[in-house]
């Protein structure tokens, strides 16, 4: 859970626990608190048993996106996915900045940029997973943690890119001290090319910014 997800829960409980105990000298009934309760347990159950916890994802989401530094490093976060992925020859078929764009695109989660792996996928279903082609992937997935590590000096985001390089280091049965080890070692990559293509990625977080096709921002990098 991100800090907006701990803001609201801590908000939440601040409120049932001040209607419970102030509520008599405020002359509030004590069945509201219990009524909110309950139904925002209810809509929780909902949300995780009939849309797989996307209403929680896109709540939280909308919460973030009114804080405008907010929006500025998700920008830069997959603005960062975008260029070594293209760098590294790994096709973009496209990005979204919010969850809501994710859903109208019918993406789950808070969406991102998008890349043709049917090379990753192929080596997978044999079996097989060649050395180079390990160091692209891992690398792209750690881009955005670079980037933000790069202008803000700390990363915020990367969680699902960290589950997506744990994933396929379970797939390939290697430890998980290793997959620490090349987590650290991908983020440098991926800061080495963009310190190296900085032009180039400022460029393409203005393209990112303004919403344009993928087809517009290949042309905002060359």
């Amino acid at each position: 859970m991100n800090q907006i997800g701990f803001n609201l829960v801590a908000i939440g409980i601040f409120s049932v626990t001040f209607f419970s105990l102030l509520g008599p000298w405020l002359h509030i009934s004590p069945v509201i608190p219990a009524v909110t309760t309950f139904a925002a347990l209810g809509l929780l159950t909902l949300d995780t048993l009939t849309w797989r916890g996307q209403g929680r994802v896109l709540l939280l989401d909308w919460f973030a996106q009114q804080d405008s530094s907010h929006r500025q490093r998700v920008l830069h976060h997959e603005a960062g996915h975008f260029l070594v992925a293209y760098l590294l020859e790994i096709p973009v078929t496209g990005y979204t900045l919010t969850a809501w764009d994710a859903l109208q695109q019918r993406q789950t989660g808070q969406g991102g940029v998008s890349f043709d792996c049917q090379d990753l996928d192929t080596e997978l279903q044999q079996g097989t997973l060649s050395a180079r082609l390990l160091d692209r992937y891992c690398t792209v997935w750690m881009a955005g943690v670079a980037a933000e590590t790069l202008i803000y000096g700390s990363a915020e985001g990367g969680g699902d890119d960290r589950q997506k390089f744990q994933t396929l280091w379970q797939q390939l049965q290697r430890p998980f001290a290793e997959c620490q080890q090349k987590q650290r070692e991908s983020v440098l990559k991926a800061q080495e090319s963009l310190r190296e293509h900085q032009p180039a990625y400022e460029a393409l977080v203005k393209a990112m910014g303004q919403r344009l096709e993928v087809s517009e921002c290949l042309k905002a990098i060359h």
